[in-house]
């Protein structure tokens, strides 16, 4: 069963998929008035500079957007001052713009419709020649339009596909009027367009949705209301849903390279500038007796946790996998179809290619949103941003966690804190906000920093003994970091 948890906790919005109790995506969203991926605005070019084969556009936004200046549209005769309306394709890297196309599309969950396209193309997921033909018989061309019938619609009847059909033509109409009548730049669609996409993509069987927002819920009810396979609850504990449910654990996993496998073997998984690299090791897997069995069973349960892997940590680029080395080819057969089978579920653009002579397996993966690390980490002030450590956001939000936790089991509200030094001067200069963040205004809250931890540590104080000796450490909403 596929289990949906969206917990929304400003500015963040995320969202975990769990398929029969297993963690097998985490999408996080934060709010701002930056582009995101398939937001669609309208813009102004501002200048065309065929040197470089680009053209930018005013999207209403500090950062102008760019995108490339193809043959299509210099013969469509596009010039400086032109109102046009543009897709977010790429979101915004340091001080680069985000980069936007002419090819505006809206999804849906059946069927997805692009303008200035034509005709009726099909997920190559769909194999069946009947269901194409059937598909064919109910949607029909639209000039100016082309339509990609998505693989969930092999599932609907006349009447869905029909209506969804209808639905975004309609919506995709009044985007272009708002283009022709509506004076301001800026965007014309996109709300709360992580929730919509991942609800759309994960509802085609039997689904539990659980959420934490009054919003949320209404929205995920407007998507879902024809499905009778979907039971949608809402969640009112004090602690946050991700804790709730044990997801804030596995994310922190997250972090570490090395992955163990149940058969004993490991993989590690390093970035470099360029791309990720992941290692298989057999490690402690040695209890068979054949050599090449143990081998291909590292292997193959390796591959299964390398798809999982890519989908939750949102690895994107080039991906390089060192299998242990096999020389038996129909071994290596059936470790690339455990792989493939591993990601078909990945609804990213991907690529994977055959072992090479030296045994790696190449994957070419397109991004889908910003990595998880985006959302953990921050770089380390303290060397140079050579590394990274978690950011004290997300650290305030754990230690809440555990301070509600300690509150609903009993009356404790006195807490000794360790935070890593690499926080102490953000945390010294605003303690108000620090306590406000972790819930504990009105509690006694004695703070430590320490080199050598990672992150953090808490523990409640139960004796006033235990008091007197940290006494020194103890802080208050109002103090000054001199």
């Amino acid at each position: 069963m596929r289990e949906i948890f969206i917990e929304r906790d400003e500015p963040l919005l995320r969202i975990a998929i769990k398929d029969n109790n297993v963690l097998s995506e985490c999408f996080v969203e934060q709010h701002s008035s930056g582009p995101k991926m398939g937001e669609i605005y309208k813009g102004r070019v501002k200048n065309i500079i065929p040197a470089i084969n680009s053209i930018f556009i005013d999207i209403g936004l500090e950062k102008e957007a760019y995108m490339y200046f193809s043959n299509e549209i210099k013969s469509e005769g596009i010039k400086k001052g032109d109102d046009i309306l543009v897709e977010v394709v790429k979101e915004p890297v340091n001080n680069k713009g985000a980069k936007v196309s002419r090819n505006i599309s809206l999804p849906g969950r059946f069927m997805v419709l692009t303008c200035g396209e034509r005709g009726i193309n099909f997920s190559k997921r769909i194999n069946s020649t009947e269901e194409k033909e059937r598909i064919l018989k109910i949607i029909n061309d639209i000039d100016g339009y082309g339509i990609t019938i998505r693989t969930e619609a092999v599932h609907a009847s006349s009447e869905d596909l029909l209506e969804e059909k209808i639905n975004l033509l309609s919506e995709l109409e009044t985007i272009i009027r708002k283009l022709r009548y509506s004076l301001k730049l800026g965007k014309v669609y996109g709300e709360n367009i992580i929730l919509n996409k991942v609800i759309r993509e994960n509802i085609g069987s039997q689904c539990r949705i659980i959420l934490n927002h009054e919003e949320d819920l209404n929205e995920v009810k407007s998507l879902i209301e024809k499905n009778s396979q979907v039971t949608v609850e809402k969640f009112d504990g004090s602690r946050s849903l991700f804790e709730h449910y044990g997801i804030e654990k596995e994310i922190l996993k997250l972090r570490h390279k090395k992955v163990a496998l149940n058969c004993g073997g490991n993989i590690v998984i390093d970035k470099t500038e360029a791309m990720y690299v992941i290692d298989v090791n057999s490690s402690k897997n040695i209890k068979g007796r054949s050599f090449n069995k143990t081998i291909l069973e590292t292997n193959i349960e390796a591959a299964r946790e390398i798809g999982r892997q890519i989908r939750l940590r949102n690895l994107a680029g080039i991906i390089i996998i060192d299998f242990i080395d096999m020389r038996d080819f129909s071994q290596k057969s059936l470790v690339m179809d455990a792989l493939k089978d591993s990601l078909k579920q990945d609804k990213g653009n991907i690529k994977i290619f055959p072992f090479t002579e030296l045994d790696l397996v190449q994957i070419a993966r397109k991004r889908r949103g910003k990595s998880i690390y985006e959302y953990l980490e921050e770089e380390c002030k303290r060397c140079n941003n050579e590394g990274y450590v978690l950011k004290l956001s997300y650290i305030e939000k754990l230690i809440r966690n555990e301070i509600v936790k300690c509150e609903e089991e009993s009356s404790i509200n006195s807490f000794y804190i360790e935070l890593d030094r690499n926080y102490e001067e953000m945390v010294r200069e605003d303690i108000f906000s620090f306590l406000t963040n972790i819930n504990s205004i009105n509690k006694e809250i004695y703070l430590n920093f320490i080199d050598g931890i990672e992150g953090y540590k808490i523990e409640p104080l139960i004796f006033n003994s235990q008091k007197e000796n940290i006494k020194n450490l103890k802080v208050n909403a109002y103090e000054k970091y001199e």
